[in-house]
């Protein structure tokens, strides 16, 4: 793929995803939304990618909206960010909907959208010294990414109003203790460990953690009697694949 704010590369079955316009910070720009949506057809259509892992270059995960394309033509904005967004938000309904569980290893500074990212994400772990800035309001607009969506299934409404209306900074500790992330690792080690998440991802059942992840995405939408038919409906379709019933019998085995 000919990428201007991604890299992207199959190892060990992981889709690598790197945000990759450091010296900018990162930006959601133009190019970041489009390639963004184009990178999740990738994922779902190549067969060697079994997992993703996301990461980004350079000293900061994310600056997050980028204010200087926004500021161009400023008359044209409400009509750029509906373009904007028509990218954006399809790359992430199609990485939601996708099989590939996600990873994400989100260093310093987490903006906006970012923060979003992270949110959608299946599995985050940050730094240390990592941030996380609502920064929408600050800005004077209300959130994209799935930010609405997202968040209040990691951090409950009540965080995630506080953090998005009085437009909070988190700390990784304080993003630990609400749940937006799942720990915090050395920057040093950083990559490693989400790899070595994402690789062991990569080993497991992917047509199974697809199931999961979209029972688990819908289960605030749907009643309760609904909800069971579709784990009813999905549970028979792991049936049907042989991976399932060797499962079960090498499992057996070892109970025996």
């Amino acid at each position: 793929m000919n990428l201007q704010a991604f890299e992207f590369s199959v190892v060990d079955n992981v889709g690598h995803i790197r945000l990759n316009q450091p010296e900018k910070g990162n930006p959601f720009n133009a190019a970041f939304c489009a390639e963004f949506s184009a990178l999740a057809v990738e994922c779902s259509e190549n067969p060697g990618v079994q997992a993703v892992l996301i990461d980004a270059a350079g000293p900061n995960f994310s600056v997050g909206g980028d204010l200087k394309e926004f500021l161009q033509e400023p008359e044209t904005l409400p009509a750029k960010f509906k373009r904007l967004t028509a990218n954006l938000h399809m790359g992430v309904a199609r990485f939601a909907r996708n099989d590939q569980p996600i990873v994400v290893a989100a260093h310093n500074l987490v903006v906006g959208g970012a923060v979003a990212l992270v949110a959608g994400a299946d599995f985050v772990y940050a730094t240390p010294g990592s941030r996380f800035y609502a920064a929408f309001g600050a800005i004077g607009v209300c959130g994209d990414t799935g930010i609405s969506h997202y968040l209040p299934r990691r951090v409950g409404s009540r965080k995630a109003t506080e953090f998005l209306i009085l437009n909070e900074t988190w700390s990784a500790e304080t993003a630990v203790r609400n749940g937006l992330i799942n720990g915090v690792v050395e920057e040093s080690e950083l990559f490693a460990h989400c790899m070595g998440l994402a690789t062991r991802l990569a080993q497991g059942p992917t047509a199974v953690y697809g199931r999961m992840r979209r029972l688990l995405l819908s289960t605030y939408d749907q009643s309760i009697e609904t909800q069971l038919e579709m784990e009813a409906t999905a549970m028979a379709e792991c049936a049907r694949a042989p991976e399932a019933l060797e499962a079960m019998a090498k499992l057996m085995k070892k109970t025996r």
